[in-house]
């Protein structure tokens, strides 16, 4: 796992597939996504010397972004926050349902699966829903954007006061030349570009994907100069 200091209270957590981001308020610490299984101890790890893990956002239920959930929870007491639609995948409850691939998504998603972890992992047993609109307690004031169409559960996180906006898989940057794009392995493509033009008409100056480098500066018309292009 790599980390990168983004803001002075913000920080990137990359792993081999995916990753996660630590906000600080002081010393209490939100975590927006936890990592493939495995992961748990070693997001600890970076979290212990910063302050105290309060929270545990979940953007939507895939296992590149829940699988070290169950593992920090324990490891720190923090309470696991989800989608009310996506939280029963998130539990273990029921099983999550699989993407519609485009043909072109099929090598990339072969390729992903290698670098993860195979078999069950932990599941957090309490997970809190949330809904689209409701405001978390941290970054002053963090609002839930509920963004369909990656999962049925998937969601943003909007932070007015700070100009920040995490994406979760709704957005993504290109492994090729860092461009903005619509994030892949969708549920539903349409959907997806709903939620798409839904984020790029909020406000940001640093957003930041579950999957490659963040844009730090004018965020937001990146965002609507590539919903454009759909």
């Amino acid at each position: 796992m790599d980390v990168f200091e983004l803001l002075p209270r913000l920080y990137l957590l990359r792993f081999p597939v995916g990753q996660a981001y630590v906000w600080r308020d002081g010393d209490a610490l939100t975590v927006i996504d936890a990592g493939p299984p495995g992961s748990g101890a070693s997001i600890a790890e970076v979290a212990d010397p910063l302050g105290r893990v309060r929270r545990i956002v979940l953007t939507h239920f895939h296992e590149d972004h829940v699988g070290g959930a169950a593992e920090l929870a324990a490891a720190t007491g923090a309470e696991v926050l989800a989608h009310r639609l996506d939280a029963p995948v998130v539990r273990g409850e029921v099983p999550g349902p699989p993407p519609v691939f485009e043909d072109w998504e099929r090598p990339l998603h072969a390729q992903a699966l290698r670098h993860l972890p195979q078999g069950e992992y932990a599941r957090p047993p309490q997970v809190t829903e949330l809904s689209d609109g409701d405001v978390l307690d941290f970054g002053g004031g963090a609002d839930v954007v509920h963004i369909p169409g990656h999962t049925h559960g998937s969601i943003a996180l909007r932070l007015p006061g700070h100009g920040v906006l995490f994406t979760g898989d709704a957005v993504a940057a290109s492994p090729v030349d860092g461009s903005v794009m619509l994030g892949v392995f969708n549920l539903d493509r349409a959907q997806a570009l709903d939620s798409f033009r839904r984020l790029a008409t909020l406000e940001a100056d640093l957003a930041c994907f579950g999957h490659g480098d963040p844009v730090i500066g004018q965020a937001s018309t990146a965002l609507r100069r590539s919903a454009d292009t759909y």
